[in-house]
C-alpha cells in the first residue's frame, strides 16, 4: 500500500481512499478530510514556510 502524507495535519492518507488532492507544482498532494485541501489551496506556499518553521 502506498501512503501519503497529508501536508496540512500530517497524518497517512491511502492515496486511493483520500477525501481529496490537490496538484501544485508538478506533485500530488492527498488529503483526510476536505477541509485540509481547501487550508492548503488558499496558500499552498505558506503551508509549506509554516512547516520549516
Amino acid at each position: 500500500m502506498c501512503v501519503a502524507t497529508d501536508p496540512i495535519c500530517g497524518m497517512d492518507v491511502d492515496p486511493e481512499t483520500a477525501a481529496d488532492q490537490f496538484e501544485y507544482g508538478g506533485e500530488t498532494y492527498y488529503f483526510c478530510v476536505t477541509a485540509c485541501k481547501e487550508k492548503f489551496e488558499k496558500d499552498p506556499e505558506r503551508v509549506f514556510t509554516w512547516k520549516l518553521s
